[in-house]
């Protein structure tokens, strides 16, 4: 069934607007009368932030922005979702246009600034077709709010009731000076009220996603005050500002955060480095660049003990996710080993490298 929606579902996609495509996707999925998933292969299983996920192939933050197709991506084989960003209050985001395909490089650019329908109306959705599986919420500030830190706080407190996880977003390029919140005095004071505001409510695991654009002191930092906060995991990275002069498509120059193919060797090589500092106190997800098994194992193989997708379903379609699923099972089964026991076996030869060139 996925591979005909793909057959028949692709041409017309690429033929519309990317943002439009993206909205008819979105409704499709939301209508779709999907069967149940079938059961993964037991050597999927993973187990990481206290919950136990049927495959490590996620579904990453800014596909499903307001929470209406989660359900159908889990039923999709989806190990699980994450939806948003969302913030507090409903926002408009960037003008159009703000996303942009660039095929000749497999990749994506977009500036979309959160746009989403806020807090109210995406916990509505949520609290009224409850998934039978793990839908992550990933939590943004409102680029007006006149206190960013009391936004992720309020988003703790909103979505306590129905996240499985949530995601801490203070990596977007497009909305103007976040990425301050990654400098080390600021982070230390977010994550301090964050966790404060969730153990006030339970024990909902919190991660934290960062960006690829960083200095490795940057980075000691960060791993520093997120591993002293107690924090549950990280995401390893959103997207980037950088731009490489061997990208072929003429969007190339567009400004906004670029994913897909160009960003996978800088997304092995953060993660790579974060995973040797974390030491083993706590998981990590892997996203950006995957588009393929190869890629997915590269990316356990450098640290990560779940992946996250979502750019290369542009171009591959949602058959990609049955394609890494068999690709790893394979692997597993020729190696005998289990997917826990090769997460992070190449971190630290690959930090010794020289530095990926986008």
């Amino acid at each position: 069934m996925i591979r005909t929606f793909d057959r028949l579902s692709l041409p017309l996609l690429r033929g519309l607007p990317a943002e439009l495509a993206h909205s008819l996707a979105i409704r499709s999925l939301a209508l779709l009368p999907l069967p149940p998933a079938c059961a993964d292969d037991a050597r999927l299983a993973v187990r990481a932030f206290g919950l136990d996920f049927p495959n490590p192939v996620g579904m990453a933050a800014g596909f499903d922005k307001n929470a209406e197709a989660g359900a159908a991506l889990l039923r999709l084989g989806f190990g699980f979702a994450e939806v948003g960003t969302v913030t507090p209050k409903p926002q408009p985001g960037n003008p159009r246009p703000r996303l942009f395909r660039l095929p000749a490089d497999g990749a994506i650019i977009n500036r979309m600034g959160f746009n989403n329908d806020g807090a109210a109306r995406v916990l509505q959705r949520l609290s009224a077709r409850p998934a039978q599986g793990i839908i992550g919420v990933n939590i943004g500030a409102n680029k007006d709010a006149p206190d960013r830190i009391a936004d992720y706080v309020s988003l703790i407190r909103t979505f306590a009731p129905v996240a499985r996880y949530f995601t801490v977003n203070i990596s977007s390029p497009n909305t103007p000076d976040l990425r301050r919140l990654q400098q080390s005095a600021l982070l230390d004071e977010l994550l301090a009220r964050v966790i404060e505001a969730r153990d006030q409510l339970g024990t909902t695991p919190v991660l934290l996603k960062i960006a690829p654009d960083l200095t490795l002191a940057e980075l000691d930092d960060i791993t520093r005050v997120a591993r002293s906060r107690r924090i549950d995991g990280m995401v390893i990275s959103n997207t980037t500002i950088a731009r490489s002069p061997a990208l072929r498509d003429r969007h190339a120059s567009e400004e906004g955060g670029l994913s897909g193919r160009p960003l996978s060797d800088l997304a092995n090589r953060t993660l790579a480095e974060t995973f040797v500092r974390v030491e083993g106190a706590f998981p990590l997800i892997g996203v950006g660049g995957i588009n393929c098994g190869v890629c997915a194992l590269t990316r356990i193989r450098c640290g990560a003990s779940l992946v996250q997708l979502y750019s290369a379903l542009v171009y591959r379609g949602l058959g990609l996710v049955g394609d890494i699923k068999r690709h790893l099972v394979n692997k597993l089964a020729q190696s005998g080993t289990a997917l826990s026991d090769i997460v992070g076996v190449d971190a630290a030869a690959l930090t010794a490298e020289p530095w990926p060139q986008l």
